[in-house]
């Protein structure tokens, strides 16, 4: 009892941690931007999609933005066995003049032998975190269903500077994120540790319409007990191009380093659509492609989401 204790309380410590860097760095930078409020390309996971300033985006500004979405994803990552996954995260946003604040709330779905675990919104293959068979032949279990709470995401953003029109100087954008352990390790569903990290995200205006994407970010990965995990590095790159002032299209490609050492990187291309229906309503859908075992065969997103 006492050794929950001390490890709830640990991870409170970093979270706390975490937060004041982040309120710090707003102070901090306070002067160096303000951004209007505005949005781009949608992301598998509320509160990383970029933001950019688009031709869409006059108006009165919002204070609170409400999403929901829903994420399915299928593979077999390098297994005999198909993987398939249900992620259908909530999010509830603060909105401020120069970044925002962002909790995600997520119910999860995974069928699959415990091979797949997800971590932060995206299935990883990690080798296994689920108990062994109980009749003690040290295998995994046969391909079941698991649903429950995922993890919850705090996430927190500050964009540095913002790039109005086609220029040398490209919008920056700065983010940070905390995962706690609410998702049901010895059910498959999260890996049970605290995961924290940050991002760098950089738009250019190519022209008025088209719009290039990029972001790297490191994450520090818990450890889990009976599997080694890395901490994990990622990148993306992509292009934005505005159909019509309302709807925004976009690719990328994305590369994240596996968290089990041997296994193949997870590599995708990540194709979106992003429509303002109104002034602060937004849907979007995306498709995703695996390129490697690491990453799912196919993907498929919708959401949507409102400001007030």
């Amino acid at each position: 009892m006492t050794g929950n204790l001390g490890s709830h309380l640990f991870g409170l410590g970093r979270l706390s941690g975490i937060l004041l860097m982040l309120i710090g760095m707003g102070w901090i930078l306070a002067t160096a931007a303000v951004f209007p409020e505005h949005a781009g390309a949608q992301e598998r996971v509320p509160g990383t999609e970029a933001r950019l300033y688009g031709p869409e985006e006059e108006g009165p500004k919002a204070s609170w933005q409400l999403g929901g979405a829903a994420f399915f994803t299928t593979g077999e990552y390098g297994t005999a066995s198909r993987t398939n996954t249900l992620y259908v995260p909530a999010s509830m946003r603060r909105l401020f003049d120069n970044g925002d604040l962002t909790l995600v709330i997520p119910y999860v779905t995974v069928t699959s032998n415990c091979g797949v675990t997800v971590v932060s919104g995206q299935p990883i293959r990690t080798g296994g975190l689920c108990p062994r068979t109980p009749s003690g032949s040290g295998t995994f279990p046969s391909r079941v269903t698991e649903s429950g709470l995922g993890d919850v995401l705090l996430i927190g953003r500050y964009f540095l500077y913002t790039e109005r029109e086609p220029g040398i100087m490209p919008s920056i954008m700065l983010s940070g994120r905390v995962k706690a352990p609410t998702a049901d390790r010895d059910r498959g569903l999260g890996t049970g540790e605290w995961d924290e990290g940050a991002s760098l995200g950089l738009t250019k205006l190519i022209t008025n319409k088209l719009i290039a994407l990029t972001d790297v970010g490191y994450t520090i990965i818990g450890k889990p007990p009976g599997v080694d995990l890395r901490n994990q590095w990622s990148y993306d790159a992509g292009l934005g191009y505005y159909f019509l002032p309302s709807l925004l299209g976009s690719v990328y490609y994305e590369e994240a380093r596996a968290l089990v050492s041997g296994f193949q990187n997870p590599r995708d291309i990540f194709a979106s659509l992003s429509w303002r229906v109104a002034q602060n309503f937004r849907l979007n859908a995306g498709i995703e492609k695996g390129l490697t075992s690491g990453a799912p065969e196919y993907g498929f997103t919708v959401g949507a989401r409102i400001q007030f």
